[in-house]
Order: structure tokens, then C-alpha cells, then sequence
């Protein structure tokens, strides 16, 4: 096990940093086996920190040091103390220049944490705290230093060097070497440091900021990769444009680059000016990116450059205020693609992803705050808590604000704190001055964890025209927090008539009723009673439009309301809601009872969506999709694994046989006829066509074969080549088995491609899908150390795979223990996030619990376990009740 037991740190021990750091000059002598890191750091006490006895602690880990100097005078060994994990100076005078130069082997880096080595090209990744592999520093995001960065290598390995900033020299040296350097004139925390050195080459545009400056933007990929980034430069120069009118912020710096790497943790990385990406957020093209990657790196690109105020130029004081930049940044990327897109269908897929990962991990051993209270290892808190769930909050602060006054709100936040290391009451304080209000009651949003249940029940009089609603909070208790408070949250609803029109609405003692459409309401108390008047006929509430807090209601609706809703309200995050309700009841009901019909009514309700043209096509494909099986077992108290799966496969197998003229019908009606393009109508159309097809699939229908067989044959487009594979993986017995060699052999040079084929293998719901999986950790395009292919392969299976991951035998657990013990030593971020596919065991039956937590132990039981899977593990198996749903 964990020989020396990790320690939590609380974020209540928060202690301004005794020493600053104002200047930092750094000068790499790059090589993969062994880079020397020389450190000149211009260091003096914290005025605002409480005096100490001049002692200097250093994090450092993984560093060989060589020397060590206090104002040009080298240390001997006795005069500081090396440690595993820091360097300690005692009794330094309360201002000096500390020197240090260090070896660090970027090639033997497995972590990706730090310097490493990413294919023929080296790299960093420095949040959360890797610098500390690169050299000896205060490394946390208080102390936010000015730097110069020196690069020196080959030539002719690394003809290209960046760094931060703007570049300030260039030259060659006598050696076949090359030296150039960057000055970044922002003080920034260290962990947004970066560097790259490889053989890259170059797409450049430029940009004209609002107030006339010319910036020139860059993105650096290997040559072959380069006819693959015009979709990441003109979703760059949209994010740019959109920014300086949504929120009036302009780029700061004379050149912005970005650098696309095939070996990393996350998706992309902030760091000031040099943006460092996963390729697959990077490289696109039609033939080999899908309209989802063509929309994520959208999304990504945006995401990332909007982190230059919101992370960059306002930093977060420590890490248990990271919601702090990436909730705010989340809220602004998912505005941005909603203006550039199809609001509606943002907003369900926003929703969706919130439901599909946020709401889990609130009722589960890792549940925690939006700003949580302790962490044993901080990678272990990129959470969709910390991301998507603190995006929510911004949003409701935008959303009881309003827009002026939200926007005056962001604009106090930018000029007050620009230059500053702050924390999430900062940013809640700048909504308060501009608006007057207290949001007090709000902050419980940020510290308490767990999902809120609204319970809501309707009465309608008809003799005196009311229409009443009684609202109950109610959140279960969570690791650590067995008492919880009620919560500030608006609710936005409508009133539908029978004709699904919308009713102007007036509470009970207001002088007069607004116009028709939605209300805000701001719920307080555990219990809250609203009284609409004047309300002619019994009306049916289009409940929390546009998902206006991150809630679960519960409200009784019959199946007539839900169809009224379905065709006629107008805001899109409801009528998908309706729909989804609706196939929920049907799928609960098959679950239960195997022979359950299928209502008449339900079907012809789907027949009524799918042939109806005036819907959104996007939002359409939406509506129809069924509900995923992890969805449907997060409803339930303990998860029917195979039930769910049954279920759900007759009910599309229904409705493909059902609907097989209509389903060809729209499949006919949007098949592509012009030259690919990722535009919000194409998308939807394919979106809606791959739909189609793939209930037809489901229903084994043959005129559904030879579509599928002849649109993997001649997809011109890698969105219709990848639908018609997995369907053909799926049900088209050996059409399936010679489309993965044909696309193997096609795109085999291709890795984001081969990543595709990996993870259509690994979500198959065929039966031997384990073993196929297992096979495939053999193959010699697959990898252990890039994090891309494990995601495609183990990921997926263990993931979105739930039928067979969950299989009764415990082979999934087995398999996915395994490979986390095999990742650990190498990556251990990776490692941890795999594990967390078991941590919810409670949930299921008694057989797959025992299974489950058997190898949970086994992998605690390990020697030398890294501390980010040890906090995973440890708290899967803490003794806690689980939380009621």
C-alpha cells in the first residue's frame, strides 16, 4: 500500500506566502535525456504575510541539483537542506537574488507533468503543479512573478523554441545551436509557464484588436499536420471578435500562439500567449474529424483563449479556487458556442453533460463543492463539480442579475482584480457592488456540495382562477457534510395553455401581469408557495426553462402534459426534457416487465417529432435520442444493468420497426448533397440522418444494411464514416468485422483516426466485447503512455460501456483494476480518473458490489500507490452511508 500515508490539505490552513518572487529568468540547455534548467529568482518578503524566521521553502521534485547561490555567493552543502519534494535556505536576508541550476530528463517523464517529451518535440504542462519538476520554486498561484525564458538546442532537432510572452532575441551560436528568448511582461504564476522545442512548422494570421492593435496568431503543428488548422485559426479569430463585444476584453500581448501535442493529460492549457493543446482540439479535416470534434475544438480554442483574463490576468489565490477561472471560463466558452451556434441545442448538450457526469459525482464518495475544503492531490479536483457545475453558478448570477448589470459586474471583477490572485467571494462581492444585492445566501452554492431536489406540486381553482405551487428543497447529505442549508436559486417557468400558448403571469398581490413568456423566480427556503392569478384554464408549467439552476425537479406531470410541451413549448431545453420524461416512463415500465407494449400513443408522439419541419434539426436529433443506460440506472435505487440494457435495445428495436417509413424518409431527406461543412444546419441534418439510420439498424431492417453498408463505403465526411461503423460493428454481424479492417487500413497513419477505431471497438454492445478489448492492448498501435489511446480504449470501455463493463462474471473490474495498477507508476493522473469508474459500487446490486469492492482493495494494496489514486481508492471505500438520490 501507500507506504507513507498522504495528508489532506484544507483550504482553512491558507496562509499568505512568506516570500514573493517579482522576477524570474530562466535558461533551458535543452536535450530529451538530460536538460539543465538554470534559475535566477529575484526574491523578497511578504509584506503581508506574518513574519517567520526567515526560513525559504522550495517545492522541487524529480530535480538533480548542482548548485545553489544567495547574491552570487554558492552555497555549500551544509548550508540548505534537499528533500524528496523541496530545497530549504534558512535564515535568508529579506531581499536577494537566489540562483540554482538543476538537471531534469524530460524522456524518462511518463507523468506528463513538468518537462516532457511528446513524440520528437519537447513540452510542459505546469498546472497544477508541475513546475515543480522544471526547477526549485514557491510554485502555487499566489506568487505570480514577471519572466524572461532563454531556450538552447540543436538546430536541427528543435529549430523552433517557444516560450511565453513576446520573443525578444534570436540567434544562432557557434556549436550548430541556436538560443532564443521570450519576455512576458504580465506576472504570472509559474504553473502558467510554458515551453515548447521541436521541428514545427506554422499557420499565421493575424487579428486587429478593437482599439487598432495588430496581433499576430499562430499555430504550430508538425508539417504533415499543417492543411489540418484553418478550422482552430478562424475559430480563434471568432473567439477573439466575440469577446471584445460580449465582455469587452482585448488580447494584451503582440503574438498569440498555439501548439498542438499528441501526449497529454487534458485538452488543452492556458498558459499565457503559448496555449499548449491536445492535438485532437487542434487538427481537423473533413475526411478525418467529425462535426463533434469539428465542434469541440470550436469550443476548446474559445475556452482556452478566454482564459487569458479569466485565469490569466486574474489568477486564483490557491487551488481550491480553481472554479474560480475555470467555472467563469466554462460559462463564457458555452456562451460563445451558444451565439455561434444553435443556443437550444447547446444548452441541452450543456445540460446533458452535467447530468451525465456532475449530478453522478455529487452522489458519490467523491462528491464535493463547487470550492472544496481539502484534497489529499489537487489533478484529483478537475472535476465536472469544479468545471461544469461552477459554470451553473456563474450562470445563475447572470441570470438573477440580468444582462446589463451581469456585464457591469464581469467589468468591476477585470478592473478591480486585473493582476491578482483572488478567490470565488471576490468574484460574488463584484456582482453584489454593481447590483446591490446580497448574495450571501447564494455563496452556500460554492461551499456545500450535493444536488438539489425541487419537489413541486400544482393546484389549480378554477372558481377563482389560480393556479398554485408548492416547491420543496431537499439535498441528501454527502461525504463530510450530513446537514445541508437551504439554497438562493432562480426559476424560470412559463404557463401553457391547452394550446401550448403562453400565459402572461402574476403572482398573487402584483398590480399588474407581465407579458407572456418566462418568469424568474428566486427560491429561498426549504419550502416555498407561489399563487399565480387570473389564470383563465388549467394550465400546464413549463418547469426550470433553459435548466435555470442545477437541480433535479420532480414534479407529477401526466403524459398528455408532456406531449403538449413536446410540440409546442418554446424553449428547447424543455421539450427535450419533455421527451426524455416520457421515453423514461416507457423504458421504466419495460424494465420492469419484459413483456410490457409499447404505448401507441408514445409511438405516434415520436412519429409526430420526427416528421415534424419546423423543428431545429440539431434539436430535433436531440429529442429523439433515447436516454443513455447510465442516465436511466442514476434513477434508480439500485441499477438494473441488464434490465436497462434489454430494455433500451427492444424500445429502439420498436421504433425502427415501427417507424421504418418515416425513419427512411428522413434519412433520405438529409443526406448530404454539398461539399462538407460544419454549419449549425449541416450538423443537425447529419446528426438527424445517423439517428435515423441507426433505429433502422436497430430493427435489423435489410433496406437499412445496404444504406449503412454504402454510406461507410462512400462517406465523404468522417461524421457519416464513423456513424455507419459503429452501426455495422453493432448489428451488421460480418459487415462489421471487414468495415474495422477496411478503416484500419485507410486511416492507420491517422492516430486521432485510429483513436476512433479503438473506442468504436471498445463501446460495441456485442457480447465478447471485453475480450476484443483486452486483444487490442496488444496491438501495436496501442500505448500504455498516451493518454489519447488509453481514453479511446479503456475509457470508453469502462465509461460509456456500461452493459459490458458491468458484466455480472466482474471481468470489466478485473480488467479496468489491471490497468490501473499498470498506469499508476507511469501517469498517475490518468490512472486516478480511470478508477473513478468504480467508485459509485454501492449503487448496484449485492454481487457486482462485492466484485467491485475487491479490486478497489486489490488496488489499494499496491506498493508505492501514487497519492492521486490513493485519495480515489480511500474514498471509494470510506464508511459512509450512501447519499439518498
Amino acid at each position: 500500500m501507500y507506504r507513507d500515508t498522504p495528508h489532506p490539505i484544507h483550504r482553512r490552513d491558507y496562509r499568505p506566502p512568506e516570500f514573493l518572487i517579482d522576477h524570474v529568468e530562466l535558461r533551458f540547455d535543452l536535450d530529451p535525456d538530460r536538460t539543465r534548467v538554470e534559475a535566477s529568482l529575484e526574491v523578497r518578503r511578504n509584506p503581508a504575510a506574518t513574519r517567520g524566521d526567515g526560513t525559504l521553502r522550495l517545492h522541487g521534485e524529480q530535480l538533480d541539483l548542482e548548485e545553489v547561490a544567495i547574491d552570487g555567493h554558492r552555497l555549500a552543502p551544509a548550508e540548505y537542506r534537499v528533500e524528496p519534494d523541496s530545497l530549504t535556505l534558512q535564515r535568508v536576508p529579506d531581499r536577494f537574488r537566489l540562483d540554482t541550476r538543476v538537471r531534469i530528463h524530460p524522456n524518462l517523464n511518463t507523468a506528463l507533468e513538468g518537462l516532457y517529451q511528446s513524440g520528437d518535440m519537447l513540452c510542459t504542462q505546469c498546472e497544477a503543479e508541475g513546475f515543480r519538476r522544471i526547477t526549485y520554486f514557491l510554485d502555487r498561484p499566489d506568487v505570480m512573478a514577471r519572466y524572461r525564458t532563454t531556450l538552447i538546442a540543436d538546430k536541427g532537432r528543435f529549430p523552433v523554441l517557444l516560450s511565453n510572452g513576446n520573443r525578444v532575441e534570436e540567434r544562432e551560436l557557434v556549436d550548430g545551436r541556436h538560443l532564443v528568448s521570450w519576455e512576458d511582461p504580465f506576472p504570472k504564476p509559474s504553473y502558467l509557464f510554458a515551453l515548447i522545442a521541436g521541428d514545427l512548422s506554422a499557420i499565421e494570421d493575424r487579428f486587429t484588436t478593437a482599439s487598432g492593435r495588430d496581433v499576430v496568431l499562430q499555430i504550430f503543428v508538425e508539417p504533415h499536420n499543417l492543411d489540418r488548422c484553418d478550422h482552430a485559426m478562424q475559430s480563434l479569430k471568432k473567439a477573439m471578435r466575440w469577446d471584445e463585444e460580449r465582455f469587452g476584453r482585448e488580447y494584451d500581448l503582440d503574438v498569440y500562439m498555439i501548439v498542438a501535442v499528441s501526449h497529454f493529460n487534458m485538452g488543452a492549457m492556458e498558459n499565457k500567449g503559448l496555449n499548449v493543446f491536445n492535438d485532437k482540439f487542434v487538427l481537423a479535416r473533413a475526411d478525418t474529424a467529425t462535426d463533434e470534434d469539428f465542434q469541440g475544438i470550436e469550443g476548446v480554442i474559445a475556452h482556452e483563449y478566454f482564459h487569458n483574463w479569466s485565469g490569466n490576468r486574474i489568477t486564483c489565490r490557491d487551488w481550491f479556487q480553481l472554479s474560480l477561472k475555470e467555472g467563469f471560463t466554462v460559462y463564457r466558452d458555452q456562451e460563445f458556442s451558444a451565439d455561434v451556434g444553435s443556443r437550444g441545442v447547446k444548452r441541452v448538450a450543456d445540460v446533458r453533460l452535467l447530468q451525465a457526469h456532475q449530478f453522478p459525482e455529487d452522489s458519490s464518495p467523491m462528491a464535493h463543492p463547487v470550492r472544496p475544503d481539502s484534497y489529499f492531490e489537487i489533478n484529483n479536483f478537475y472535476t465536472a463539480t469544479v468545471y461544469n457545475k461552477g459554470a451553473e453558478l456563474v450562470r445563475m448570477q447572470a441570470t438573477l442579475l440580468g444582462p446589463e448589470l451581469f456585464r457591469k459586474a464581469t467589468d468591476l471583477y477585470f478592473t478591480r482584480h486585473d493582476g491578482q490572485a483572488v478567490t470565488t467571494d471576490d468574484f460574488v462581492r463584484c456582482m453584489e457592488d454593481v447590483s446591490g444585492r446580497d448574495l450571501m445566501q447564494f455563496r452556500r452554492w460554492y461551499s456545500q456540495a450535493g444536488t438539489p431536489h425541487l419537489h413541486i406540486e400544482a393546484a389549480y381553482d378554477a372558481e377563482r382562477a389560480t393556479y398554485s405551487l408548492l416547491i420543496r428543497q431537499a439535498i441528501a447529505p454527502t461525504p463530510g457534510e450530513p446537514d445541508k442549508d437551504p439554497l438562493h436559486l432562480p426559476l424560470a417557468i412559463a404557463l401553457l395553455d391547452p394550446q401550448g400558448r403562453e400565459l402572461a403571469l402574476r403572482l398573487e398581490g402584483e398590480p399588474n401581469a407581465g407579458e407572456p413568456g418566462t418568469r424568474i423566480l428566486e427560491l429561498r427556503d426549504w419550502e416555498t408557495r407561489l399563487c399565480f392569478v387570473d389564470v383563465p384554464v388549467r394550465p400546464v408549467p413549463s418547469l426550470l426553462r433553459g435548466f435555470s439552476a442545477p437541480v433535479q425537479p420532480r414534479f407529477d406531470y401526466g403524459d398528455d402534459d408532456l406531449l403538449l410541451l413536446l410540440r409546442h413549448d418554446s424553449d428547447g431545453y424543455s421539450r427535450w426534457n419533455a421527451a426524455r420524461i416520457l421515453m423514461q416512463r416507457v423504458l421504466s415500465t419495460m424494465i420492469a416487465d419484459p413483456e410490457a407494449e409499447v404505448p401507441g400513443r408514445f409511438v405516434e408522439a415520436f412519429r409526430g417529432a420526427l416528421t415534424d419541419p419546423e423543428t431545429d434539426k440539431a434539436l430535433l436529433a436531440e429529442v429523439l435520442t433515447l436516454p443513455s443506460e447510465s442516465f436511466l440506472g442514476d434513477q434508480m435505487e439500485t441499477v438494473d444493468v441488464d434490465g436497462i440494457h434489454r430494455a433500451r435495445n427492444t424500445l429502439r428495436e420498436i421504433l425502427g420497426e415501427r417507424l421504418v417509413e418515416e425513419l427512411l424518409s428522413v434519412y433520405r431527406d438529409n443526406a448530404d448533397v454539398e461539399r462538407y461543412a460544419p454549419t449549425p444546419d449541416a450538423i443537425g441534418r447529419r446528426a438527424l440522418k445517423n439517428l435515423a439510420l441507426g433505429y433502422l439498424m436497430a430493427a435489423g431492417d435489410a433496406r437499412a444494411l445496404t444504406l449503412c453498408r454504402a454510406q461507410f463505403a462512400g462517406a465523404g465526411n468522417m461524421t457519416d464514416a464513423i456513424a455507419a461503423l459503429r452501426l455495422l460493428v453493432d448489428h451488421g454481424g460480418e459487415d462489421g468485422t471487414s468495415a474495422l479492417e477496411a478503416f484500419h487500413r485507410r486511416w492507420s497513419k491517422e492516430p486521432l483516426v485510429i483513436d476512433k477505431w479503438f473506442s468504436v471497438q471498445a463501446t460495441s454492445s456485442r457480447a465478447g466485447t471485453l475480450g476484443i478489448v483486452t486483444g487490442l492492448l496488444q496491438h501495436p498501435d496501442f500505448s500504455l503512455r498516451n493518454p489519447n489511446r488509453v481514453r479511446s480504449l479503456v475509457g470508453a470501455f469502462c465509461t460509456a460501456n456500461p452493459a459490458r463493463f458491468h458484466a455480472r462474471d466482474g471481468g470489466g473490474y478485473r480488467f479496468l483494476a489491471d490497468r490501473v495498477l499498470e498506469l499508476d507508476p507511469l501517469n498517475p493522473q490518468i490512472a486516478a480518473r480511470l478508477l473513478k469508474a468504480l467508485i459509485r459500487w454501492r449503487r448496484y446490486d449485492a454481487g457486482r458490489q462485492a466484485l467491485m469492492r475487491t479490486e478497489i482493495e486489490r488496488i489499494l494494496a499496491a506498493e508505492e500507490l501514487s497519492s492521486d489514486t490513493f485519495e480515489v481508492a480511500s474514498k471509494a471505500l470510506e464508511d459512509t452511508e450512501h447519499p439518498a438520490r
